[in-house]
C-alpha cells in the first residue's frame, strides 16, 4: 500500500519537475555557463542535473519547493564539474559566447566573482543575477537564511574592494 503512495508522489514529483526544468532550462544554464565559461560544458552541466533531478523525483519531500531544490541539484553539479575540471584557470578558457546576450559578462565583474570562494559567488548570482529571494538562496545553499545574508554582504564588499582595486569605474 505505501509502494503505491510513494509510486504517485514520485510520478506527480517527476511532472512537476519536468515543467520546473523547461520553465527554467535558460536560467541553469547562464547559471551553469558563468562558472564554466564554456556552453558545451554548461549545457553538460544542466543536461547532468536535469538527469539527477528527474531521477531522485522520489525524494523531493514537499512540492513547494522544487524550484530551490532543482537549484541545488544544479549547484551541486556546478560544483562537481568544477572540482573534475581540474586546475585550469578560468582566465585561460576562451569565452565561447560572444555572439548572445549575457548578463553575467563583464569582465571585470567576472574576475572579481572568479576571486570569491564557491558559496560566496553563488550566493551574489543567486540574488542578483537570478533575482532569488535570501530564502529561496537558503534553502538550496542548505544555510541558515542569516548565514546567507552574512555572506551575501560580505561578498558585496570583497567585490566592491576587488573592483576598486582594479580601477573599475562604472
Amino acid at each position: 500500500m505505501n509502494q503505491v503512495f510513494s509510486r504517485e508522489r514520485k510520478t506527480t514529483n517527476e511532472k512537476l519537475i519536468e515543467g520546473i526544468l523547461l520553465e527554467k532550462y535558460n536560467s541553469y544554464y547562464r547559471m551553469a555557463l558563468s562558472y564554466t565559461k564554456n556552453e558545451a560544458d554548461a549545457a553538460d552541466i544542466v543536461q547532468e542535473g536535469a538527469y539527477r533531478a528527474i531521477r531522485m523525483a522520489g525524494s523531493l519531500k514537499d512540492p513547494k519547493f522544487a524550484s530551490t531544490w532543482i537549484y541545488r541539484i544544479m549547484m551541486n553539479e556546478i560544483y562537481r564539474s568544477m572540482s573534475r575540471a581540474g586546475a585550469t584557470s578560468l582566465d585561460a578558457i576562451e569565452y565561447e559566447g560572444e555572439g548572445h546576450e549575457d548578463k553575467y559578462r563583464d569582465t571585470d565583474l567576472e574576475r572579481a566573482l572568479d576571486s570569491l570562494d564557491k558559496k560566496d559567488q553563488a550566493v551574489i548570482k543567486l540574488r542578483y543575477f537570478e533575482e532569488m529571494t535570501l530564502q529561496e538562496i537558503a534553502r538550496i545553499l542548505d544555510e541558515n537564511e542569516n548565514t546567507v545574508k552574512s555572506r551575501l554582504y560580505r561578498s558585496l564588499k570583497k567585490l566592491r574592494a576587488k573592483m576598486e582595486e582594479s580601477g573599475y569605474d562604472r
